[in-house]
C-alpha cells in the first residue's frame, strides 16, 4: 500500500517568549490514518496543535497539509482546507443551545446546506438532536466533548485533531467518546489524536508518538512501541 503523507510537519520548533517549548518536531500523518501523540502535561503537545491550526506561530520548520504550506496562514483559512481541531477544554458556547453550536461549524455556508449538514449530524449523534434545543453550557462534561466532536465534523474535515478528548470526563463517558473515535475510523476519516489515556488512543490507532519536554522520543507502529519494554513502561503506563 502506497502512504499519502496528508499532514507533514517538519522540524518544527516554537517559543513562548524566550523559551523554547518545541524543538524540531518530525510528525506525519497518512491519509486515512488515525495517529496519536502521547506525552504528559508539559510535553508540548497542545503547543504542537496550536502551531498546526494557525494559533501559534514556529520559529522554524515547515508545516503542510495536502501538499501545501500553511505555516503563517491564519486559522480561519487552515479550517477551510478541512484541517479542524477539537480543542482542549471542548470550546463549547455554554449560552448558545446545541443546535447553534452544531450551526457554528458551518458558519458561513447557506441555510439550506447548513440544514443538510445539520440532519447528517443528527443521523450520527441522535444523543444532540434529543438535546439540541438545551443551552451547551448545561451539558455534562462527556456529552460537550460529543458536542465539540460533532461540531467539529460539521465542517467536512479532512483531517480531525483532538486535544485531550477524554480530559475530565466520567469513566462511562470515556468509553462512549472512543466508540465513536472507533466508527470515524471505519469510515476512513484521518485523525490526528492527542491523549494521555495510552490503553485506549493506542487501542484505536495505526501508529503513535511519544513527546517529551518538547521533543520526539519514540514514534512507530503500536505493535513496535508496545514491544519496546522500556517504553511501555517509562512512557505508555501500561
Amino acid at each position: 500500500m502506497i502512504e499519502s503523507k496528508l499532514l507533514s510537519i517538519n522540524g518544527i520548533s516554537a517559543k513562548y517568549g524566550d523559551v523554547e517549548v518545541l524543538s524540531n518536531i518530525n510528525v506525519h500523518v497518512n491519509a486515512g490514518e488515525v495517529v496519536t501523540i502521547l506525552g504528559a502535561n508539559g510535553a508540548g503537545k497542545t503547543t504542537l496543535l496550536r502551531n498546526l491550526s494557525g494559533l501559534h506561530n514556529p520559529t522554524s520548520g515547515t508545516i503542510q497539509f495536502n501538499k501545501e504550506d500553511i505555516h503563517g496562514r491564519p486559522a480561519h483559512k487552515i479550517r477551510k482546507l478541512g484541517l479542524i481541531q477539537v480543542p482542549e477544554g471542548r470550546g463549547i458556547l455554554g449560552s448558545m443551545t446545541v443546535r447553534e453550536n452544531l450551526i457554528m461549524g458551518c458558519y458561513g455556508e447557506k441555510k439550506k446546506d447548513q440544514l443538510n449538514r445539520l440532519n447528517e449530524i443528527y443521523d450520527k449523534f441522535p444523543l444532540l438532536q434529543q438535546r439540541q434545543n438545551q443551552l451547551g453550557g448545561l451539558l455534562s462534561g462527556g456529552e460537550q466533548t460529543i458536542l465539540s466532536i460533532a461540531r467539529a465534523m460539521i465542517g467536512r474535515p479532512r483531517c480531525l485533531i483532538l486535544d485531550e478528548p477524554s480530559l475530565g470526563v466520567a469513566p462511562v463517558m470515556v468509553d462512549t467518546i472512543f466508540s465513536i473515535l472507533k466508527e470515524l475510523k471505519k469510515t476512513q476519516l484521518t485523525v490526528l489524536l492527542v491523549e494521555q489515556n495510552a490503553a485506549q488512543s493506542l487501542d484505536i490507532s495505526d501508529r503513535a508518538y511519544v513527546m517529551e519536554v518538547g521533543e520526539i522520543v519514540a514514534e512507530g507502529s503500536i505493535d513496535e512501541l508496545l514491544s519496546d519494554n522500556q517504553i511501555v513502561e517509562v512512557y505508555l503506563g501500561l
